[in-house]
């Protein structure tokens, strides 16, 4: 089984750099098994920290695992609304996502595209050209830095949504402030960084295009 999109901007032509977000939790305020497009809330400094990437002429995308769906707790329509609303409040800040993926399968589904699973990440490296030496993967859960280790990207758990209970759960420190980094090497379970919030690994991700990989 395949994701499914929502949009796709520009062409395929892959960006320079790129990073993918995962969005409850992340970008927007965790609330449980969303389905209501007006309950989208941006988290405090995400709309300035996006901006920031999009100037510097990162590609920007959303990989979201919604199993409410395939559940049927809501339907396709409403998680793509949800979604919709998202791209329309960063729209705002002058911040557009390339393109949002999303997994509208039950975890008893056995999908590809169900992060930890990497089918998103192969989708959109397929579509837009991607490559995984350019690309980093930011998500607040433990399926996120499992997605974006499997998919040979740079991984960065923030302290959002359920970060805070991920990172206690693999024993990593909880910065109040900025980020963290591991010393290597790095065990294939862990992220390069933990990051207080959206704003600090967008921090993170600044020093790492100044330091070679």
């Amino acid at each position: 089984m395949r994701p499914d999109n929502h949009s796709r901007r520009g062409p395929a032509r892959a960006p320079a750099r790129a990073v993918l977000f995962d969005r409850d939790g992340t970008l927007i305020e965790d609330r449980h098994y969303l389905s209501d497009p007006a309950q989208v809330t941006l988290l405090p400094g995400v709309a300035q920290a996006l901006l920031r990437l999009a100037q510097a002429a990162c590609g920007l995308f959303v990989v979201s695992n919604q199993s409410g769906v395939g559940r049927g707790y809501f339907s396709l329509e409403s998680a793509h609304a949800c979604n919709a609303r998202l791209a329309q409040l960063l729209a705002a800040h002058d911040v557009h996502f390339t393109d949002m993926l999303l997994c509208p399968h039950g975890p008893e589904e056995g999908c590809a595209c169900r992060k930890p699973q990497t089918g998103m990440w192969d989708a959109l490296r397929e579509r837009h050209g991607l490559h995984a030496e350019h690309t980093a993967m930011v998500g607040d859960k433990r399926d996120d830095v499992g997605f974006g280790r499997a998919a040979g990207l740079r991984a960065v758990l923030v302290l959002t949504g359920k970060g805070r209970d991920h990172a206690a759960d693999l024993g990593l420190p909880l910065p109040d402030t900025g980020f963290w980094t591991p010393s290597a090497p790095l065990p294939p379970d862990m992220p390069h960084a933990v990051a207080a919030d959206l704003a600090a690994a967008v921090d993170f991700l600044e020093q790492c295009e100044r330091a070679p990989r």
